[in-house]
């Protein structure tokens, strides 16, 4: 056969193999053990000096309304200078509920969040894009609609995000409106809500109402947010302004000191988890003085700085050590909590970019977290949000999921009497059970590439960042949207437009 004849043969197995087909994973309920890092009497210790830092050297909640709360509810306040005693902030972290049910706009994609489960979500925040010329600038609206299109199209990426790029060429007043109805009409998964003002989150809630009714969203989370503390030790008026308004709505925020150890935080890995504890902890019992009983998640954003350079670092050891103790802990308050997965300070798809996302990632997995943004996209320390490695991840998710699903046992007395059947010497490519399951038997990579060297070559020679854009391009060719009731969308640009004659163009 000719060289053509060949190709065009494996072309054809390769267009049926990468057929596109909507799909859509449920939350990964993991059926692997938890990996604990701490004795009992470590555990205890972290857990102690975090409760001695609230007591001794307090922690400020920069916001009039939250020191008004905490006086009522019998902490020390000292101007902006809170100390909380433990049996306060346990009582109060003893009403955050366990789990809870993250509902999408289609049933279909609601997803639980704790207990036994885990989610990914997309990368968030980046200024700077990386598409399909592979060259770095500002993001726009249109950029994060297609990042948007993607995370509805991955299977194993369980919501929308949100900012995954900052859509810079629209008003910064006005911005957040584009990115939070760009979520919802792009994909029917549940997205991300703003933080940025409080009145900006009240403008999601309003946009969430349409969507699911007022009464729906009044007594079911139907969006996250995320709010990060100041470390070391400082809650500020616009990050509790918005999670007021989310907490009091029932909506859950991921309660997240920002964290770059070594800087505001000591050179400790043992001592930086229990200021971050300290800093996230008492974030989330203050939510339950807003309104207890409201669904909240502990968090964090975790990086150590290189004491050469001073930049931040990921998939380090400590990093790895941090995520299990953090885990530990979280269980100990009984409250789901996120992390931060594929993680890279590279700037490109290379392989710093693969060895520092799967050495940050795979701990995470084993530490338990129940929710890990950043699964997908995030290059240069997340300054920059790729095309390549959003697909590129996405698909490392699965992998991910495969793995945290555990062994499977369904076809085992199958695939034993396919071992007494053919015996020594023989081959299983043709026995029953290998046809029955060749194609769902072993995760296989459409994106790595583990043929010979000559095929690599009639190929093209691709690296793996190229085969990412070719395969997002695929992707966003092949999207459709998810169905949205025309009453709801005209309502939702009825809202949009209203609430833009009201915002100016800049900030004042």
């Amino acid at each position: 056969m000719s060289t053509e004849g060949r190709r065009g043969g494996r072309a054809s197995r390769r267009a049926e193999r990468t057929a596109f087909a909507l799909r859509a994973l449920p939350a990964l309920e993991r059926g692997i053990p938890l990996y604990e890092v701490l004795s009992q009497e470590r555990l205890e210790l972290i857990h102690d000096a975090s409760c001695r830092i609230l007591e001794q050297v307090g922690i400020d909640f920069r916001d009039a309304e939250a020191l008004a709360l905490w006086k009522d509810a019998g902490a020390d306040v000292q101007g902006q200078r809170v100390h909380i005693p433990r049996e306060l902030l346990l009582r109060l972290l003893a009403t955050i509920p366990a789990e809870f049910t993250l509902h999408a706009r289609n049933p279909a994609r609601s997803v639980t969040i704790g207990g036994r489960h885990t989610v990914f979500f997309p990368t968030y925040g980046s200024p700077f894009v990386r598409m399909e010329d592979n060259q770095r600038r500002y993001g726009t609206l249109a950029d994060l609609e297609r990042f948007h299109r993607l995370a509805y199209l991955a299977p194993a990426i369980h919501n929308t995000g949100s900012v995954t790029c900052e859509p810079v060429d629209k008003p910064v007043p006005k911005r957040h409106l584009h990115i939070t109805v760009s979520a919802i009409r792009n994909s029917d998964k549940s997205f991300m809500g703003p933080v940025t003002a409080p009145e900006r989150a009240e403008d999601a809630l309003a946009m969430a109402r349409i969507v699911f009714g007022a009464a729906f969203v009044r007594d079911n989370p139907v969006m996250v947010s995320l709010v990060n503390c100041n470390s070391p030790l400082v809650w500020d008026e616009t990050m509790l302004g918005a999670l007021k308004v989310y907490a009091r709505s029932n909506q859950p925020v991921i309660c997240a000191p920002f964290t770059l150890a070594g800087a505001n935080t000591p050179a400790s890995a043992t001592a930086t988890v229990a200021e971050l504890n300290a800093e996230a902890i008492s974030a989330l019992a203050f939510t339950q003085l807003v309104r207890p009983g409201c669904p909240m998640i502990y968090g964090h954003f975790l990086a150590a700085v290189s004491m050469k350079s001073g930049a931040p670092m990921a998939g380090t050891s400590e990093l790895a050590l941090m995520n299990l103790m953090i885990g530990q802990l979280a269980r100990k308050y009984g409250v789901p909590w996120r992390s931060s997965g594929m993680l890279t300070g590279s700037k490109l798809v290379d392989a710093q970019a693969g060895y520092e996302s799967a050495f940050n990632m795979l701990p995470i997995l084993i530490a338990g977290a129940h929710l890990v943004m950043h699964s997908a996209g995030w290059t240069e320390a997340g300054l920059t949000a790729n095309l390549a490695k959003f697909v590129i991840d996405a698909e490392q998710m699965e992998m991910l999921y495969r793995l945290g699903q555990g062994p499977r046992f369904d076809d085992f007395d199958e695939a034993m009497r396919a071992i007494h059947e053919i015996g020594p010497g023989g081959h299983f490519f043709g026995s029953a059970h290998t046809q029955a399951h060749f194609q769902d038997a072993f995760f296989m990579s459409e994106l790595m590439d583990n043929n010979s060297f000559e095929q690599w070559q009639l190929d093209g020679e691709k690296t793996l960042e190229a085969r990412g854009i070719e395969a997002a391009q695929r992707l966003l060719d092949a999207y459709v949207p998810p169905p949205l009731d025309p009453a709801i969308a005209e309502a939702l640009d009825a809202f949009v437009a209203k609430r833009e004659a009201d915002l100016p163009d800049a900030m004042v």
